[in-house]
């Protein structure tokens, strides 16, 4: 039986070595044998679990977040990791959590008369001010286009603009959304994401802010918006209690916005304006008060944090990493209040268990650390938190493989690379893909600009190249439109939503061939002796030669 068990996996490093020849990177005896740790049955059992009602949807400061940061510990104690954060699994995170509860109307006063926006069906808002309540009073409104100021790309939406006091409007998303000539084009930047647009406005000195939902360039519904600031929000706690930002921060509906350019005797046209060079702030002739209670809980969250040491150069590390959170229990759909996550993020909290369970295998030379934050969908916090206290430092981390929601389109032909382009990171994934008889190809909706929504991109910011795939779309049995409309269909159905659950019946092959993808090129890397580095045009590749 031994001997029959030896041919049988010399013939399969065989086949598998032959039909890489040719290839960086080709396989190996103990690759071969460390791969087969990733399965669809190991993947199954961590999903039922950590998407399971009993974590009640993995919020930090739940009883959702002792269990999924107890069950990873479990986990990796049980793999042989040793401990990522001295002699802890865990590295703290103090973070606020506020429950911010607004007016139940929002009145937009003006000469020619008012508008007024419901709470949660026109408006949502809060504030991030550590205080019991704040109150915007009479507050003048000014669009200002696009909310951004970034002189590489010769753009200021604040130019001669003082907004003290002020509530501006500013639309979602980037100029190059309607103007493929502008910024990136259809990729987004992060001048597109609502944090930066809040982050800018306290910059300003606003004493509000209030972007304009619309679907299309928001790249998701109003729902998601709505299901997101119904619930109590968490923050990073900051020594000045965040009063640095704006008192007021929040979204309004389309319908809402049109009626305030109405009110101040301009038309739809507005839009396409701020999308030209150049544009001007608009008065808008009204002024607004709101009046937000907040209900505040100081605590401390968990990063969840192992290792394996590599063998000859344990002092450069690989990391690999997931966020455990989601949003926990909310505002009833469907008769169904738990945000399980199943697809975001289990599946990539699985999918990190898989890789540590298959890099044990593998003996690599450089240390692999596996990273599970917390607070992700309050906006990276966990991970920010990281990159300004980073546990292994940061000059001799070679990488970061960030995983979040994995597949959505089933075994695909293709592996997405979002932000393509950013690093050489994309041409070790290009090798491995070839391995599986697959391509890496561009996002194929870049507008929604998810390279900057997910973990890795607060790593890429002190300059770590830093990699996030996603599924592709091009389905091996049913094609790319259906690959596609499965992708569409989550993001409208499910995303953010309590219909985001465990599936029994779930095919999840395309999702262990996605890691296996991503174990083959992280084993790659972890055998060498070089580090990759930030393609030229990448925002990122000065904080990179920086942080050395």
């Amino acid at each position: 039986m031994k001997r029959t068990l030896l041919y049988l996996a010399a013939a399969v490093f065989c086949f598998t070595a032959c039909k890489q020849k040719g290839n960086t990177g080709a396989a190996t005896a103990t690759d071969s044998v460390a791969i087969k740790m990733i399965s669809d049955s190991s993947f199954v059992k961590h999903l039922s679990v950590l998407a399971s009602d009993e974590f009640m949807g993995r919020k930090p400061f739940t009883i959702g977040e002792t269990k999924s940061i107890g069950y990873l510990k479990e986990q990796f104690s049980a793999l042989g990791l040793k401990p990522g954060n001295g002699d802890s699994y865990f590295q703290q995170v103090p973070m606020v959590e506020i429950k911010s509860v607004p007016d139940s109307k929002m009145v937009f006063k003006g000469a020619a008369g008012s508008v007024t926006a419901n709470y949660l069906t026109d408006f949502v808002a809060g504030s991030r001010r550590v205080l019991p309540k704040v109150n915007l009073e009479n507050s003048p409104l000014v669009f200002a286009g696009y909310g951004i100021v970034a002189p590489e790309y010769k753009w200021n939406d604040y130019a001669g603009l003082d907004v003290k006091g002020k509530t501006v409007v500013v639309m979602i998303n980037d100029p190059g959304f309607s103007d493929s000539t502008l910024f990136k084009g259809k990729s987004m930047t992060y001048y597109g994401r609502w944090t930066y647009k809040f982050e800018e406005a306290a910059r300003q000195g606003a004493a509000g802010i209030l972007i304009i939902h619309d679907t299309a360039p928001a790249a998701y519904p109003w729902s998601v918006v709505r299901s997101g600031w119904s619930k109590s929000k968490l923050q990073l706690e900051e020594k000045d209690n965040n009063m640095s930002r704006a008192i007021v921060e929040g979204w309004i509906s389309l319908d809402v916005a049109k009626q305030l350019f109405k009110l101040a005797g301009q038309s739809d046209a507005l839009f396409a304006q701020a999308t030209k060079p150049g544009f001007k702030a608009v008065d808008l002739k009204s002024t607004t008060s709101l009046t937000v209670n907040n209900t505040i809980k100081k605590s401390v969250s968990n990063n969840v944090v192992a290792v394996i040491p590599g063998t000859k150069r344990p002092d450069e590390n690989i990391i690999y990493s997931a966020h455990w959170d989601h949003l926990g229990t909310g505002e009833p759909i469907k008769g169904d209040s738990i945000y399980n996550g199943m697809t975001d993020n289990a599946t990539g909290v699985a999918a990190l268990l898989d890789l540590a369970a298959a890099f044990q295998k593998a003996k690599p030379e450089r240390s692999i650390v596996f990273v599970s934050f917390t607070g992700e969908e309050q906006g990276l916090l966990g991970s920010e938190y990281y990159a300004k206290h980073p546990v292994f430092p940061v000059g001799k981390t070679v990488a970061d493989i960030n995983m979040d929601m994995m597949g959505l389109a089933g075994k695909t032909k293709d592996i997405v690379i979002y932000g393509f382009g950013q690093s050489e990171l994309e041409d070790y994934a290009s090798v491995s893909a070839q391995k599986q008889g697959r391509v890496t190809v561009k996002d194929p909706k870049p507008s929604t600009g998810l390279y900057y929504r997910s973990d890795h991109f607060n790593l890429a910011k002190v300059g770590i190249p830093s990699l996030f795939t996603g599924s592709g779309v091009d389905n091996i049995e049913h094609g790319r439109v259906w690959g596609q409309q499965q992708a569409d269909d989550f993001f409208k159905s499910r995303y953010h939503s309590p219909q985001d659950n465990f599936d029994p019946k779930a095919d999840v092959s395309g999702m262990v061939e996605d890691v296996r993808l991503l174990f083959d090129m992280g084993y790659r890397l972890s055998n060498e002796t070089t580090f990759p580095k930030w393609k030229e045009g990448s925002e990122f590749k000065a904080a990179r030669e920086k942080n050395k």
